[in-house]
């Protein structure tokens, strides 16, 4: 079993700062890429940034300069620091993790995902 737990969600005024963790725990052997989608009201769940093991990043053009995906691989954690925040970055975020359980098996987890609202 592998589960992974948002945190760090929250209300936050534009032009506020929030930063999610999520950390990976259960049967792992080893974590490759991480990353955080998102979803808001009425629209589909869309990437924000992901990172490889080896810390190379991606980002969605929408939050890009404002917002950065880091890991901690003795950790099994996955951030994005968030600045600069708009009222449409309002959405649930989830973290994401291509995981091998030590039997070798690579599968994709998901957390449950955490709110994060920006508005005044």
């Amino acid at each position: 079993q592998v589960q992974l737990v948002e945190s760090g969600g929250g209300l936050v005024q534009p032009g506020g700062s929030l930063r999610l963790s999520c950390a990976a725990s259960g049967s792992i052997f080893r974590i490759y890429a991480m990353g955080w989608y998102r979803q808001a009201p009425g629209k589909q769940r869309e990437l924000v940034a992901t990172v490889t093991r080896g810390a190379s990043t991606n980002y969605a053009d929408s939050v890009k300069g404002r917002f950065t995906i880091s890991r901690d691989n003795a950790k099994n954690t996955v951030y994005l620091q968030m600045n600069s925040l708009k009222p449409e970055d309002t959405a649930v975020y989830y973290c994401s993790g291509a995981i091998a359980t030590p039997g070798g098996v690579i599968n994709n987890y998901w957390g449950q995902g955490t709110q994060v609202t920006v508005s005044s």
